[in-house]
């Protein structure tokens, strides 16, 4: 069974970062496109970025790019959210999301939510 495990988020003030932690279980996480999603109160779910395997490199979001860095670790099946000059507007629960390209299933996270106020 795949879990996908969010840690890292709480209250940061306007202009912090924060960096987000997502850890997989049961995943071929070396095969597998990480991404990462948001969701503010109202909003509906934003793409931020994704990780493909393989070395692939990452896209983001306009919304994020030059803020926000994602990376991976293989050998401990993380990923990480690194966001830099954060603003308000960043406040939401944030997700992880894995896809396994080769079976085409979809694995998310639960969560952990990010506040940006002062």
């Amino acid at each position: 069974q795949v879990q996908l495990v969010e840690s890292g988020g709480g209250l940061v003030k306007p202009g912090g970062s924060l960096t987000l932690t997502c850890a997989a279980d049961g995943l071929a996480f070396s095969s597998s496109h990480m991404y990462w999603y948001r969701q503010g109160s109202g909003k509906e779910r934003e793409f931020l970025g994704i990780i493909n395997p393989a070395g692939e490199g990452t896209n983001y979001a306009d919304s994020v790019k030059g803020r926000f860095t994602i990376s991976s670790d293989d050998a401990k099946a993380t990923m990480y959210l690194q966001m830099n000059s954060l603003k308000p507007g960043d406040t939401a629960v944030y997700y992880c999301r894995a896809w396994l390209e080769s079976i085409n299933s979809l694995y998310w996270g639960r969560g952990t939510q990010v506040t940006v106020s002062s």
